[in-house]
């Protein structure tokens, strides 16, 4: 874990209800799946917001405006310095994908999947994509994953764009391995009509973020687990869904 002011290079609505916030600092150690955890002026708690992208140290954040401290992330001006805990919580493996990994997220579970995708292509992987979202108007970062090469699906809960239903309604059974990120509905129906192994970046409410408060601990087949610490990651067989 590393504690570090960031400055606002870019803070953008790109969807509904959905911003897009790059920060310049230090981003040395950040791996795809982990997190970070924002001090927002006047909240008690931090936010803990997925990483999305690094490039040339500007951090890439996404995060949905869904309370008092998120709404006032999506005022705040570029230049503005922001105290960061970095390096949080455990990645994604990326030996484990194969040769056509299916990359799959829901919602505010899509933006860990881009940073994912990107390095999985690096290494030269067949990389299918599934975006699920309830209505066009939520729809991002689509053509993001086009111009990384990615096979690339979209659904819609009510048919606005794409295909009409879940994310499992786009599943083809071709994946070698799978990793995943969105709401718990949804992570349970894609074990279950997976039909392979994958990993699952389970989202939880925290109060530390690093492990000190247990507050964001889940059952797991190998007993009580922090999703800050052991996690957010996990093999989608030890979780007791």
């Amino acid at each position: 874990m590393k504690q570090q002011l960031f400055e606002i290079q870019s803070n953008e609505q790109i969807a509904k209800s959905v911003y897009r916030m790059q920060l310049g600092g230090d981003t040395t150690g950040i791996l795809p799946g982990q997190f970070v955890n924002i001090r927002v002026q006047g909240q008690f708690l931090r936010r803990p917001i997925s990483v999305c992208n690094i490039t040339d140290g500007i951090l890439t954040i996404i995060y949905k405006v869904v309370g008092v401290g998120t709404e006032a992330m999506s005022h705040l001006p570029i230049g503005t310095q922001l105290d960061v805990l970095t390096v949080l919580g455990n990645g994604y493996d990326l030996s484990k994908a194969g040769d056509a990994p299916l990359l799959v997220g829901g919602g505010v579970g899509v933006p860990p999947m881009y940073m994912l995708a990107r390095q999985l292509r690096e290494a030269g992987k067949k990389v299918r994509v599934i975006l699920g979202f309830n209505t066009k108007d939520e729809v991002f970062y689509e053509e993001e994953f086009r111009a990384l090469g990615c096979d690339v699906t979209v659904t819609t809960v009510d048919g606005s764009h794409g295909v009409k239903g879940f994310v499992t309604n786009a599943l083809d059974g071709q994946q070698s391995y799978y990793y995943t990120c969105g709401p718990l509905p949804m992570i349970k129906a894609l074990i279950q009509a997976a039909g392979t192994h994958g990993e699952v970046s389970m989202e939880e409410r925290m109060g530390c973020g690093f492990g000190a408060c247990m507050g964001c601990t889940i059952q797991t087949t190998k007993g009580p687990k922090r999703v800050c610490k052991e996690g957010p990651v996990f093999a989608a067989s030890e979780l007791l869904l």
